[in-house]
């Protein structure tokens, strides 16, 4: 597959741990400028910081509840949520990157129109200031990508009325990379990969082998999760989801790592 354009989302973990795993951003770095070289338009990188917001707020003395996935977001949070994620976390990375060699541009979902945001409907109780992406203009990222920046985006976005939003990590990835067209997103987390019976990583996925190695019990667990969202996640961002590890320092570059999941649809004859 010939990578036009990856997006690749990174987590707290990664974060937390980044003076050790210098070696994973600079892979992602390589990886940025040999999409370049091939003639595509480089990396964007998303993040999240889901523990640095719980350290944060249990410093000041606030309650955070987690529900499906999602952390409720009451207004009286957003300021405190907006000064981790867009703040201290965003500008700590920036540095990074920039420390070793890169020409990353820093932006919030909604800079330059990228991600047009609301409020969500999605969830059957009040999430407060939690948003979705609903629409989209890739301008900002592809101008910058021209020029040979590295855009990094943090999870907040905002409403048309101006207010900030708190815009799951996940969903915003998924988002930017239907909206930019992406040719891969990949999802940086603390597993290799999908397992199969002997403990070797599988290659690629589809929806029907999936089903089936759930049904057998060779994918289970917490990974069943893990490959059902990451499929959702394929189908929304219409394109391959590839999982791999932010350890694998050395194999961040190659199309092969980890596994790759992907959308089959049906020809009929």
């Amino acid at each position: 597959m010939h990578r036009t354009l990856t997006v690749v989302k990174i987590g707290g973990a990664l974060l937390d741990s980044a003076d050790t795993f210098h070696g994973t951003f600079t892979a992602l770095l390589a990886l940025h400028e040999e999409i370049r070289a091939a003639g595509g338009l480089g990396v964007v990188l998303v993040h999240g910081g889901g523990a640095a917001v719980d350290r944060q707020f249990a410093r000041l003395g606030l309650q955070s509840e987690k529900r499906q996935g999602i952390r409720i977001t009451p207004a009286e949070h957003i300021d405190d949520l907006v000064s981790v994620l867009a703040g201290s976390v965003h500008q700590r990375l920036l540095g990074l990157l920039q420390s070793l060699g890169a020409r990353a541009v820093g932006l919030s979902l909604g800079d330059g129109g990228l991600c047009q945001c609301r409020v969500t409907t999605r969830f059957p109780f009040d999430a407060g200031l939690v948003g979705e992406v609903v629409n989209g203009d890739p301008s900002v990222l592809t101008t910058l990508l021209a020029g040979g920046f590295m855009p990094v985006l943090n999870s907040i976005g905002v409403s048309s009325d101006g207010t900030p939003l708190n815009v799951n990590a996940d969903d915003a990835a998924s988002a930017i990379a239907r909206i930019a067209n992406a040719s891969e997103l990949l999802l940086l987390t603390d597993v290799a990969g999908v397992l199969d019976a002997t403990g070797a990583v599988i290659a690629e996925l589809d929806a029907v082998r999936i089903d089936a190695l759930i049904a057998d019990g060779t994918i289970s667990g917490g990974m069943t999760a893990k490959v059902l969202a990451a499929l959702e996640t394929s189908l929304a961002a219409g394109c391959p989801v590839r999982i791999a590890s932010w350890k694998m320092q050395d194999r961040l570059s190659s199309a092969n790592a980890g596994t790759r999941i992907v959308t089959r649809v049906a020809v009929l004859a």
